[in-house]
């Protein structure tokens, strides 16, 4: 399936049916009154969280959605039938704005959460209401509303507590495949990860938590460069980020400053947010190494360093520790 993060559409609530002129035509009733019936409402646009869906592929295909208009009145009164909602399923952790002013109308967040996008046009008034003493026989009657049209931003941040970041060719892929049910595409190539991964994890109470491996970026991300533009938006949501580190890199402390700094032009809280530093590929190092590692690191963070082998699984018990104390933090 295409991962689509992204999508415009526009959508249009229904227009509400016209009021009519009529009167009252019975035997033995001289005097019939006005019995113009009102129009029916027209129907509104509603958006569903649907837990089921994972991307916004749909909206590729079709960029229009419209709402069934309300029927004009009928005599006797009768009030016309109200336009039949158009109920649009979206993925969990869609948001929802307006293209041309930027205002956000909604997040969708909860399996099952409804957004009213677009209002239906009221119905028009038929001839019954305008029944005065001063006037007995009203020819007048009013025009349903047209409904509520916008032009929508769809965009679909997923919804993970734990988000793994870090330099293409740092492991991500790997521990989340190796922590999680996953299986994402893996090779030593930059951008092997095409788009977001998620894995779930289960903690010590059986209870499961997202994690997700946000692919791509690099330096410049946050100005578009790369990929990292295009998925940062996927860590908005994460209580918790992994920032893995290649322990084979040339210069691990640089590789650390470049995401740091992505963050921060990111802006959105990404580099306030609680993180833990996790050292990969600690098969590769000796202890002299780490120990200067540890020591460069300790001059510019004050922060603990985890090594871990994602590879070969090792390291991993004291990593899940530190995410479940952090997420811990998070309820209290």
């Amino acid at each position: 399936m295409q991962f689509i993060d992204q999508a415009r559409i526009r959508v249009r609530a229904g227009r509400g049916g016209d009021g009519i002129v009529a009167f009252r035509r019975e035997k033995y009733v001289p005097a019939g009154g006005p019995a113009g019936g009102d129009g029916g409402n027209g129907g509104q646009v509603v958006f569903q969280a649907d837990a089921n869906l994972q991307t916004l592929l749909d909206f590729k295909f079709q960029r229009v959605f419209s709402a069934d208009d309300g029927k004009r009145g009928g005599p006797n009164k009768c009030t016309g039938s109200s336009g039949k909602d158009l109920v649009v399923k979206v993925p969990c952790g869609t948001e929802v704005g307006d293209i041309n002013t930027g205002i956000i109308f909604g997040d969708l967040i909860e399996d099952g959460q409804t957004l009213i996008v677009a209002f239906g046009g009221r119905g028009g008034l038929g001839n019954a209401h305008f029944l005065s003493n001063r006037n007995r026989a009203p020819e007048k009657c009013t025009e349903g509303k047209d409904g509520e049209e916008w032009d929508l931003q769809l965009e679909l941040k997923l919804l993970a507590e734990v988000g793994i970041i870090g330099l293409p060719n740092a492991g991500k892929s790997t521990l989340i495949a190796v922590l999680s049910a996953a299986r994402p595409k893996i090779a030593d190539y930059p951008f092997t990860t095409l788009i977001p991964n998620l894995g779930v994890v289960r903690k010590p109470s059986g209870d499961g938590t997202v994690f997700a491996d946000i692919p791509g970026l690099i330096a410049g991300a946050a100005r578009g460069a790369g990929l990292g533009h295009e998925f940062l938006r996927h860590i908005e949501r994460t209580k918790v980020l992994i920032h893995l580190i290649d322990g084979a890199s040339e210069d691990p402390l640089s590789d650390w400053n470049i995401i740091q700094n992505e963050l921060a032009a990111y802006g959105h809280g990404l580099s306030s947010r609680p993180r833990i530093l996790v050292v990969n590929k600690k098969e590769l190092l000796d202890e002299t190494l780490k120990k200067a590692l540890v020591q460069s690191f300790k001059n510019q963070v004050a922060q603990k360093l985890i090594f871990i082998s994602a590879a070969m699984a090792q390291g991993l018990e004291v990593l899940l520790e530190q995410v479940w104390s952090e997420l811990g933090k998070e309820y209290m």
